[in-house]
């Protein structure tokens, strides 16, 4: 019976050792940063690789270094010129300081999606509907920096920001399309209008020629009667020149 209490005793005596032992030994990948904190106080930042705690004394938390993806939820926003809109975004960042983001911030994960949704908002609320729809890289630049900014207390660096989606109801869709089409109207009317132009320049650059130069208006006139030979018509129009009409008789009244 003794010797069965002894066996109880040595195996109960090795678990506890092995407890102490894993609570003391830590390992930590190449990714990671372990903040070691003893007896309440911030003590450094270890790793990676073997690390070895005094146990129940020293405490670590672990630090991902990683690049994250963080999805900001659809946004309400009111563009400046007083569209409503829906906006959702994607951010991109990563750790550099895990003792400031264990330290200062209690969650930095929910601190900077609570941070962008904000941002988001605010920083669209200040520009039209055309910006947001044709200048996004401008504007995620302009949200990355100020994130970047309000973050770095955090230990947090913001590498990136793209807008996903900028949602439109269907009645701004449409007024959207009308405007669209009053511009291509618009655009074709001045076209039109340059072509005329340019064509009555041409013309009266012509004219001038011909007017200089008698003998081109008579091959003008060969060069048409070539064209009205060419086609099926029993019409033919001979052009009668206007001087030639000054040699007509004139009946007395």
């Amino acid at each position: 019976m003794g010797m069965f209490a002894d066996l109880a005793f040595y195996l109960v005596a090795i678990l506890i050792l092995l407890a102490i032992v894993a609570s003391a030994v830590k390992i930590l990948r190449e990714y990671e940063r372990g903040v070691v904190f003893t007896l309440g106080r911030f003590t450094g930042v270890k790793g990676p690789g073997l690390i070895l705690l005094v146990p129940y004394v020293q405490q670590m938390i672990r630090v991902d270094l990683r690049t994250r993806v963080l999805d900001v939820p659809s946004q309400d926003v009111i563009s400046h010129d007083n569209v409503s809109v829906r906006v959702s975004a994607v951010i991109y960042f990563r750790v550099i300081d895990p003792e400031k983001s264990t330290i200062q911030v209690e969650d930095f994960m929910m601190a900077t999606s609570q941070l962008a949704q904000t941002t988001l908002r605010s920083v669209l609320g200040k520009h039209d509907l055309d910006e947001m729809l044709a200048e996004r890289d401008k504007l995620n630049l302009d949200i990355q920096e100020i994130l970047d900014a309000q973050t770095d207390a955090w230990g947090i660096k913001v590498a990136n920001v793209e807008i996903k989606h900028v949602d439109i109801n269907e009645s701004m869709i449409r007024a959207i399309a009308r405007q669209a089409e009053a511009e291509r109207e618009r655009r074709a009317k001045i076209i039109n209008a340059e072509g005329e132009q340019q064509a009555a320049a041409k013309l009266l650059e012509a004219a001038e020629i011909l007017a200089r130069q008698p003998e081109a208006m008579q091959l003008r006139y060969l060069s048409t009667l070539n064209v009205i030979a060419g086609e099926k018509t029993s019409t033919i129009l001979f052009p009668f020149p206007m001087e030639l009409g000054n040699l007509l008789p004139v009946k007395p009244k």
